[in-house]
């Protein structure tokens, strides 16, 4: 298939709306918004291997050393244990949404921020992209709407399998790339929906960091039929930085630096995020809400 729609700054405008079914919300990004594709490798090394595209959905509220080792974990995985060929990986900031809405977050700063953090974040890695997607799509009124993690991995199937024709001429596999605390959420009844888990874990599939304090054979045995679509990843070097820390850290007035990139603690400093009584924390955005165990319900990201 050949590459279809690009633009020389390597975003395409995005023209179409997320097609969705009577029980969803339709999708519509804003005017200005860019699907990123300049870092994505078009063509593979190993003509035998199969293309695949990462995906990490979360608040990133801040971006911390951890989500980024957890693409490079992700990567030598791949490489060493797989007949996939990675090639390229997205941050995909959720949206911030009112109380009464479906994702709840203390502390989650305003969605320009943290997709600006992020994109300072991945600045000088050569495979790493921000996709604004979430923080940027509306509903059919208008309003700011709250986007489920099988909608985000659709979202990018088709834009980069459908509208970009794919890598070499095959289908990229589109993968979640998540912690074991999410897979743990996975694992309880009622928390996702079963529409969702067979998106995610049965159509698309995981690749699953472990962490620290996590039952993680447990949440597998409850995920036994999706047991082929997940692929468990160790941390040789333990790292428990979390985005919750390292907020902590900030109001109490403690240094971050070496916890988070440098670019990071910057943008931090010079827009007085996550101290007391930060006005910048909760400006920005509102959304539609999701209640939980329909078809749109799923715990916090990340």
């Amino acid at each position: 298939m050949s590459s279809k729609g690009q633009t020389p700054d390597g975003a395409r405008p995005r023209a179409l709306r997320q097609q969705s079914t009577p029980e969803e919300a339709e999708l519509i990004p804003q005017e200005d918004y860019r699907f990123p594709y300049h870092k994505l490798k078009r063509t593979l090394v190993d003509e035998s291997k199969t293309p695949l595209v990462l995906v990490a959905c979360g608040s990133f509220s801040p971006v911390t050393y951890l989500h980024l080792r957890m693409f490079e974990m992700a990567s030598d995985f791949v490489r060493f244990n797989t007949d996939f060929e990675v090639c390229g990986g997205y941050l995909s900031p959720v949206r911030k949404v009112n109380s009464h809405d479906g994702y709840k977050k203390v502390g989650l700063a305003a969605g320009y921020h943290r997709v600006n953090m992020c994109a300072a974040a991945i600045e000088q890695s050569s495979w790493l992209m921000v996709d604004p997607f979430e923080t940027s799509v509306r509903n059919s009124k208008g309003e700011p709407q709250y986007v489920p993690t099988a909608r985000v991995l659709a979202h990018v199937d088709h834009e980069i399998n459908d509208v970009l024709g794919g890598v070499s001429g095959k289908r990229a596999r589109i993968c979640l790339l998540a912690g074991s605390d999410l897979i743990q959420t996975m694992s309880t009844p009622n928390l996702w929906s079963s529409a969702d888990l067979d998106i995610i874990l049965g159509h698309y599939g995981c690749f699953i960091i472990e962490r620290s304090g996590t039952d993680i054979e447990e949440a597998l045995a409850a995920l036994r039929q999706y047991e082929d679509n997940i692929w468990l990843i160790s941390q040789v070097i333990q790292n428990d930085i979390s985005s919750t820390k390292v907020r902590l850290f900030l109001k109490k007035e403690l240094s971050v630096r070496y916890l988070i990139p440098d670019p990071v603690v910057a943008y931090i400093e010079e827009h007085g995020l996550f101290q007391e009584g930060s006005q910048e924390n909760s400006k920005g955005e509102t959304a539609a809400g999701n209640s939980r165990n329909s078809s749109n319900a799923q715990p916090s990201k990340g």
